[in-house]
């Protein structure tokens, strides 16, 4: 792996997030429309575990930069938020839209909300053996409401806005994701892993750094906090990650509030592998009733499983010390509008995810297609997209 620990996030002397204000010159374009919020997604690794995101939206037209960077666990610095960190603050995002969209709609009060959303993740086997894979989990919600309407009728509301949640479509049912995979340049038939069927999308990567901070403060969007707080789950640690044989829970945690101005905040913890909190905003565009100050909830979620995708290349590169130039992906994803802030009474749903793979690498093609396999294999958020998953809902008081 030629990548080294470098910190480029901060030497490139940006903002870890920014609305992007020339898009277009930076190589993005939105995917056609599809199901109502269909979002393009192109990462490029930094170094071996800094990586960034350009998330272009057809609904809304904008495109937001986001980074993420590993903890200890994986030997990075530590100076964004882990991969795991995005689809838990847009998933949670997501559930605060839709509740509130909701309750207006049917004339429920509420005074004050704070939602606590538990991800479980795992990983076992062994990486020389091939036996390694990665599984998500059901995830737990608690809502913390101060509202004069009854249990039950709160019971009901956070029943039917979750299930309303665009996510909701990757969670219920299987969506295998389909991919493309490109070589030093030339188009390989995946081994294991799902042909797309498509001709392969313009890699955007070269045009990447062209991308450029629109007019405003974007400083306040991701904030890192200390060490977070010991769990029982809190078992591993420095290059935890990084062993061959594995047999480990991960646990996430976001809390979400509401600021006095709209705009979302979420507290992300990171209890195992042990790493840091961060506090990211976010909100909805105009087109979804917001002002779009800050990134939006299906933003979020898109640049999480590309980011995720994206560590497993890198970590099993650097693990059998194979030579990974440099790797990139091209992701598209298509959900449904929210069922009550969208206005279209349903639950969400959503298609398998799109993925155009590209490596610079010196080893052979056996390689390239070895690499996709095994980190389709062992992405969280892959595996996530392929579970029946279900949100177990608890109501208390704020």
């Amino acid at each position: 792996m030629n990548k080294t620990a470098e910190n480029k996030l901060i030497d490139s002397g940006k903002p870890l997030f920014y609305k992007v204000d020339n898009a277009a010159a930076a190589g993005m374009s939105a995917p056609k429309a599809r199901l109502g919020e269909d979002l393009r997604t192109a990462v490029r690794s930094l170094t071996v575990f800094q990586k960034e995101a350009l998330v272009t939206s057809a609904r809304t037209g904008t495109t937001w930069r986001l980074a993420s960077d590993e903890g200890a666990y994986l030997d990075g610095t530590d100076c964004a938020p882990a991969p795991l960190c995005f689809l838990t603050v847009g998933m949670i995002a997501s559930y605060m839209n839709e509740i509130l969209a909701l309750a207006k709609l049917r004339n429920i009060k509420i005074n004050k909300i704070r939602l606590i959303q538990d991800n479980y993740y795992s990983m076992k086997g062994s990486l020389a053996r091939g036996t390694m894979i990665a599984n998500a989990y059901d995830v737990d919600l608690e809502a913390q409401i101060d509202s004069d309407a009854d249990r039950n009728t709160l019971t009901r509301l956070l029943m039917d806005a979750t299930a309303a949640s665009p996510l909701n479509g990757l969670m219920r049912g299987n969506h295998e994701s389909l991919f493309t995979l490109s070589h030093n340049g030339n188009e390989l038939a995946p081994e294991k892993a799902q042909p797309l069927g498509k001709p392969v999308e313009t890699d955007p990567a070269v045009k990447m750094d062209l991308a450029e901070p629109a007019t405003g403060n974007w400083e306040d969007l991701c904030v890192k906090g200390g060490l977070t707080p010991k769990h029982e789950n809190s078992l591993h640690g420095a290059s935890s990650s990084l062993t061959d044989h594995q047999d480990r829970l991960l646990h996430l945690r976001g809390i979400c509030t509401l600021r006095p101005d709209g705009i979302k905040e979420i507290v992300q913890h990171l209890y195992n592998p042990h790493g840091s909190v961060f506090t990211l905003l976010s909100e909805e565009g105009e087109e979804n009733g917001g002002l779009g100050r800050a990134p939006d909830a299906t933003s979020y979620m898109s640049a999480g499983i590309g980011f995720c995708f994206m560590t497993q290349f890198g970590r099993y590169a650097k693990m059998k010390r194979k030579n990974l130039t440099d790797y990139r992906i091209l992701q598209d994803s298509h959900f449904t509008l929210g069922g009550a802030s969208g206005g279209t009474g349903e639950v969400g749903k959503a298609d398998p995810l799109e993925t155009h793979v590209y490596l610079e690498s010196s080893e052979d093609d056996e390689f390239a297609k070895t690499i996709l396999d095994v980190s389709e294999q062992t992405c969280f958020l892959h595996a996530f997209c392929k579970a029946d998953l279900k949100t177990k809902i608890r109501l208390s008081g704020y």
